[in-house]
């Protein structure tokens, strides 16, 4: 088991996926989780790479999501498309860090993602509502490297 295995029980990772799709009922917006065990370097270009690799920018509005987490380093990184990132309120990604952050510094790391992906789902609601005709364009599946 790698370090990114362990860092949510099988019980912990159900409830992220299910707070992915919580949250995405409410919105046309993807939201994703990428863990690792380091980010062998910087871990917002690293989270760009994620991104990439899982083809995260194949959204219809552009809006796909991407919480980062590089677990030996205890960094992570939030990264939205480009059709979110133009909605967004400046300073709206830090505030979601920093309830993130709170969690994982008391030990809560499943928590501490369910926070973000729930602050992300709101955001996404308000500029990127959910339609009838949405579906779901990615995987709620938390991503491992």
């Amino acid at each position: 088991m790698s370090e990114a295995d362990a860092l949510l029980s099988p019980e912990e990772e159900t409830e992220v996926v299910r707070a992915i799709r919580e949250a995405e009922r409410q919105t046309s917006g993807e939201i994703r989780v990428h863990l690792e065990y380091t980010a062998q370097g910087d871990p917002m270009e690293r989270a760009r790479e994620v991104f990439l690799a899982l083809k995260m920018e194949n959204t219809r509005e552009r809006n796909g999501v991407l919480i980062y987490v590089a677990a030996r380093d205890h960094r992570f990184a939030i990264i939205g498309d480009k059709g979110i990132d133009k909605a967004v309120p400046a300073g709206f990604w830090d505030s979601t860090r920093d309830a993130m952050q709170n969690h994982f510094r008391n030990g809560r790391f499943a928590e501490g993602l369910i926070a973000g992906i729930r602050s992300a789902g709101r955001e996404l609601k308000t500029h990127f509502p959910w339609k009838p005709d949405d579906t779901n364009e990615l995987s709620n599946e938390i991503s491992k490297g």
